[in-house]
């Protein structure tokens, strides 16, 4: 079957019921990979926590379902805590295990920007965790991420060290100050 036959995913926004299966996915990566510098799971609390605070910001945090699974979740959060970095947010983007290569990452990273586009924000920036995480940076440069910088050696997660790449999009490009 060529990706055309596939089927999509329907990506939506995230529901109340869909934290247990977040939870898992994220548990995958803060366990066995090197995509976030997280090195303790959280709980499914914890994870539902963090989307009431995303969800308060008025920033999308959404879900992929494919073939009436829960395959991955992507959210926008604030870049940086201080105000001058408001109009400027980061991405997540996570896929369940055995769902890569399903176009689960494309679908809900294209859904985020542009719902993100419909807003305030000027730039999104991907902060990639591992620079050798091939994946990833493909599927945000494909997307229209340019690669903005590498941050060496600045995570230590499995016995190693651990790059960050910087990554950078605009999302809304007037050319006039917001008020």
């Amino acid at each position: 079957m060529d990706s055309h036959d596939r089927p999509r995913p329907l990506v939506r926004d995230a529901a109340p019921g869909d934290f247990d299966a977040i939870a898992r996915i994220y548990s995958h990566y803060v366990e066995h990979a090197l995509a976030t510098f997280e090195e303790i799971a959280p709980s499914v609390d914890e994870m539902r926590a963090r989307h009431a605070a995303i969800a308060a910001a008025g920033l999308p945090y959404l879900v992929a379902e494919l073939d009436g699974r829960l395959a991955g979740y992507a959210y926008a959060s604030a870049y940086r805590p201080r105000s001058a970095y408001r109009h400027t947010i980061e991405d997540s983007v996570y896929v369940a295990e055995g769902f890569g290569r399903c176009g689960i990452g494309r679908a809900l990273l294209t859904a985020l920007i542009e719902r993100c586009g419909r807003g305030p924000w000027r730039q999104m920036i991907a902060v990639i965790g591992n620079s050798g995480n091939a994946g990833s940076i493909a599927l945000h440069a494909q997307l229209g991420f340019e690669h903005a910088g590498v941050l060496r050696d600045v995570g230590f997660k499995h016995g190693r060290w651990v790059d960050t790449v910087l990554m950078q999009r605009a999302l809304n490009a007037a050319p006039h100050a917001p008020a």
